[in-house]
């Protein structure tokens, strides 16, 4: 990881720059690093990035859940001090982003997400029945991304300890279910916030209907697409991700 992670009261996290503050949140089974690109461009642009590592493992298993995890986010904004926040999150991260809107709008001054989660969950707790053959869980992981070859030894082995790992199987499977229970379909029409849906075509976890299905819903959306590019978009195309996303934020005055 090229950031050191900061650990206060009952938050670690990274923190990069000064500015607008942008929080990421990432998804279910991916590292704060996944995010190394997004860190050092937008903290050289102005933004304070800000990436809390979320209690996935860590809360009781009755807390496991995208609303407890909603909240832990804003306890985390509140104890930053911070009025109003960008939110950018992946997949099950895209998902709480789009919860804590729904839940505390007035913080959150624009929203980008990716891959995400809530309104299609089928992929998320599926598949590891055959937890213990590595090389299922090699492609698993290599069905992420477009490339299979970004999905590193090291990025296997995290997932593969993950999934064997019996709590954190557990608590991958309440998170899954919880997804499915937080569908957001009805909640979407009313969201206001400014949001842009930066996508992958090649996406097979969420596929690029999801994306066309969040754009119809969400009243001030727009939605971007990367070519060639699979379910995490930010590390697999993280240059043409950044100028995305900087040059949304900049023509909407963020």
């Amino acid at each position: 990881m090229a950031h050191r992670l900061k650990k206060e009261k009952n938050y670690n996290y990274i923190e990069a720059g000064e500015g607008t503050p942008i929080i990421v949140l990432h998804g279910l089974m991916g590292g704060l690093s996944n995010f190394d690109s997004v860190t050092d461009f937008f903290s050289n642009k102005g933004y304070k990035v800000l990436i809390p590592e979320l209690p996935i493992y860590s809360m009781s298993l009755l807390k496991t859940n995208v609303k407890s995890f909603a909240k832990y986010l804003h306890d985390f904004i509140v104890f930053k001090g911070y009025k109003e926040v960008i939110l950018l999150g992946n997949s099950l991260g895209g998902h709480i982003g789009l919860y804590h809107t729904k839940m505390f709008p007035e913080s959150v001054k624009a929203l980008i997400i990716t891959g995400s989660s809530g309104l299609y969950e089928s992929a998320m707790g599926s598949g590891y029945t055959k937890r213990s053959d590595y090389e299922v869980i090699k492609k698993k992981a290599q069905d992420v991304f477009y490339d299979p070859a970004v999905a590193t030894k090291e990025i296997v082995d995290e997932v593969y300890e993950t999934v064997n790992d019996r709590n954190k199987l557990i608590k991958t499977l309440a998170i899954a279910k919880s997804a499915i229970r937080h569908n957001m379909a009805k909640d979407l029409p009313k969201m206001l916030t400014q949001t842009c849906i930066i996508w992958g075509k090649n996406d097979n976890v969420t596929p690029p209907e999801v994306a066309i299905e969040f754009n119809s819903l969400l009243p001030n959306s727009e939605l971007f697409w990367i070519d060639k590019c699979g379910h995490a978009a930010m590390m697999e195309h993280p240059d043409e991700f950044n100028q995305i996303m900087d040059a949304w934020l900049q023509k909407n005055g963020f």
